[in-house]
C-alpha cells in the first residue's frame, strides 16, 4: 500500500526509525508465529480407526474435529490478514507496542491446545462446556489483545504514518469491541449449549473478515483521489 512508505522522521523516545523501530521485524516475527499457530491445527485432525467397510462412519464421526479446524484456521487467518493492516499504518513501534503484541501472540500462539479441547470433548456433556468455556476464553483475550493496541495507538498516534491520528486509532478500536464482548458471552453459552458457540465463532469470523481498520478505508481513498489526480494530469 501506498501509505507504507509515509513514514514519520522519529520515534516518541527520539530514535531515528532507520536505528531499527520500523515495524518489519515485528512484522516478520508475528507473521511466523501465526503461521505455526495455524499449523498446528491440522495435527489436530487424526486419522480415525476402522474396521472392513466402516471407514465411512469413523471419518463422520470425527465432524467436531473438522469443524473446530475449520473455524479456527479462519479465524487464525483473519487475525493474519488484520493484523497485517493494523501494522501497515504504524511508522515506528517503542518497547510497549512489542509487548503488547507479544501478548497478543501468545494468546494466538495457545490456540490450538482449545482447538484440540474443543474437537475432543464437544460431544461429552460437561466436558464439552469446559473445553468450549476455555476456547471462549482464548478468543476474548485474543479480542482484548486487538483492542488493547488500538488503545495504545490512539494514545500514541505520533507512532502512526502520517496519514492517520488518534481518531482512526480509535474507531478502529471501537469496530474491533465486539470481539471480546461477545467472546466473552459465549464462556457462559457454553455452559448452556456448547455447539452453538461454533455457530457464533464463525459468524464472529465472517464480522472480522469484512471489518477493515478504519485507517485502510481512508488510506484508499486517499489513494483513489491521488490516482485520479495522476490520470488528470496525465491527461492535460
Amino acid at each position: 500500500m501506498a501509505f507504507r512508505n509515509a513514514r514519520r522522521d522519529s520515534s516518541p523516545d527520539g530514535l531515528l526509525p532507520s536505528v531499527g523501530h520500523t515495524s518489519s521485524r515485528l512484522e516478520a516475527f508475528s507473521d511466523g508465529v501465526l503461521a505455526i499457530a495455524i499449523t498446528l491445527l491440522i495435527l489436530e485432525v487424526g486419522v480415525p480407526d476402522a474396521g472392513p467397510g466402516g471407514l465411512a462412519a469413523a471419518l463422520a464421526h470425527q465432524w467436531p474435529s473438522y469443524a473446530a479446524y475449520a473455524v479456527t484456521f479462519l479465524v487464525i487467518g483473519i487475525m493474519w490478514v488484520n493484523h497485517h493492516e493494523l501494522f501497515d499504518g504504524i511508522a515506528v513501534v517503542t518497547r510497549t507496542l512489542m509487548f503488547l503484541n507479544l501478548f497478543l501472540l501468545m494468546a494466538i500462539a495457545f490456540l490450538p491446545f482449545p482447538t484440540a479441547l474443543m474437537a475432543k470433548y464437544l460431544r461429552e456433556g460437561d466436558n464439552s462446556h469446559i473445553a468450549t468455556a476455555i476456547y471462549g476464553a482464548t478468543m476474548t483475550a485474543i479480542g482484548l489483545g486487538f483492542v488493547g493496541l488500538w488503545f495504545y495507538l490512539s494514545r500514541h498516534s505520533d507512532l502512526m504514518v502520517d496519514s492517520l491520528d488518534a481518531d482512526d486509532a480509535r474507531q478502529s478500536m471501537r469496530r474491533a469491541l465486539p470481539g471480546p464482548v461477545i467472546y466473552g458471552a459465549t464462556i457462559g453459552l457454553a455452559y448452556i449449549w456448547a455447539p452453538a458457540c461454533l455457530i457464533i465463532y464463525a459468524a464472529m469470523g465472517v464480522y472480522f473478515m469484512l471489518w477493515r481498520p478504519s485507517q485502510i478505508d481512508e488510506i484508499e481513498g486517499q489513494d483513489a483521489v491521488g490516482e485520479t489526480g495522476d490520470e488528470a494530469s496525465s491527461v492535460s
